[in-house]
């Protein structure tokens, strides 16, 4: 498959390369330390579009294809991770999920704000019971005359105290199992409606993830997605394609642990040479270059699909299990690399090892990615 950039394609990768190291760069450490979300930065991503890349220009977004989304994912995630999270949960999670299957009152009332980051959005899934198996929903939304009432409890929410809009799945008919399961647009500040307090975490530590209670919360019935009963399908749908930003997130943080490792290659010396020129630095090297140039290939090709109308499940499984995994076992090798000095703050590496675990935890974890791949495969 040809994966040649367009003109535009690597004008909007430039960009957002220019905006990671410009903005994202200086502070990233502290933010780190702190776990301070980067609300200036996260303004002005959405002021130059990164945070509804894929919107259509009718709702106020870029109305780019899925390549231009991975490739500005990757050089956001080079540099700060918790940026790109944010970024990811807005375009792939929020704007695709309501552009894609929300009604029109919804799109022109919601997206034009998510689009250009005036607003940001949370995706609201994984429940303390039910994280990878979102069959499980315990939190219900009872249906009643003009409304639902909605009632339960959402763990490890991204953008759980900065979103203004959350998307929330929750079961409605809890005999028809799955297929009793809605989706909800919900918005900040309503009756009943309560962020729990914000988690400590190993890495991403500048995104705001929070626990969410829902007492008796009275959604609007305008507010569901789609038909009666299709928030399994709208998740299952919407996840799907988060996947493929993961992986660009991944593949993203494994590069910039690579370019720093290879950097510091060429100046650390030891032995009366750089290391760079010792075996073992070397190979290390030549195994995380061919481990990123596979995981980006593969990436790409998810993005190609959904770009092209294909099926993207397999393809963007695949590149989420292997960019992952690539993400882990580079950022380690880049501590290795640095000796040290990998393992103090200011060499970056350290962050980027941290960072790259979540990558394999969500979206669905390493094992769910390899039961949707199996089952796509042995289903031929």
């Amino acid at each position: 498959m040809d994966f040649k950039l367009t003109e535009e394609h690597i004008m909007i990768r430039d960009a957002a390369r220019d905006f990671a190291k410009n903005e994202l760069l200086p502070g990233v450490i502290e933010r780190d330390e702190k776990q301070e979300f980067p609300k200036e930065q996260i303004k002005k991503m959405g002021e130059l579009g990164f945070l509804g890349m894929m919107v259509s220009p009718e709702y106020g977004g870029g109305g780019m294809d899925t390549v231009s989304y991975v490739l500005a994912m990757e050089e956001i995630s080079k540099i700060d991770a918790s940026a790109s999270v944010v970024m990811s949960v807005n375009n792939s999670l929020v704007c695709w999920g309501i552009e894609k299957f929300g009604n029109e009152e919804q799109k022109q009332k919601y997206l034009p704000k998510l689009a250009t980051g005036e607003s940001i959005g949370a995706f609201c899934l994984s429940e303390p019971e039910a994280g990878s198996d979102a069959t499980s929903q315990r939190t219900t939304a009872i249906e009643k005359d003009d409304h639902y009432l909605l009632n339960g409890t959402k763990n490890w929410i991204t953008n759980g105290s900065t979103a203004d809009y959350y998307i929330v799945i929750a079961q409605t008919h809890p005999e028809k199992k799955h297929k009793g399961i809605n989706a909800f647009i919900i918005e900040k500040g309503w009756k009943g409606f309560e962020i729990g307090p914000k988690e400590q975490k190993l890495g991403i530590r500048g995104s705001d993830t929070h626990s969410l209670n829902f007492n008796d919360v009275k959604v609007p019935k305008e507010n569901r997605i789609g038909e009666d009963g299709f928030g399994f399908k709208f998740a299952m749908k919407t996840l799907s394609g988060g996947r493929i930003g993961i992986a660009a997130q991944a593949l993203g943080i494994a590069a910039g642990a690579y370019e720093l490792a290879k950097e510091y290659s060429k100046v650390r010396k030891a032995f009366g040479t750089e290391i760079m020129n010792h075996q073992a630095i070397a190979f290390k090297l030549a195994d995380m270059h061919t481990s990123i140039e596979a995981s980006r290939h593969l990436v790409m090709k998810a993005a190609c699909d959904k770009d092209n109308g294909e099926n993207y499940d397999l393809s963007g499984a695949m590149a989420k299990l292997f960019a992952s995994k690539t993400a882990m076992d580079v950022t380690v090798e880049a501590v290795q690399v640095h000796g040290g000095n990998g393992y103090v703050k200011e060499y970056h590496v350290e962050r980027l090892m941290r960072d790259a675990k979540i990558t394999q935890i969500y979206e669905g974890t390493s094992e769910i990615q390899k039961i949707v791949i199996s089952r796509s495969i042995l289903r031929d």
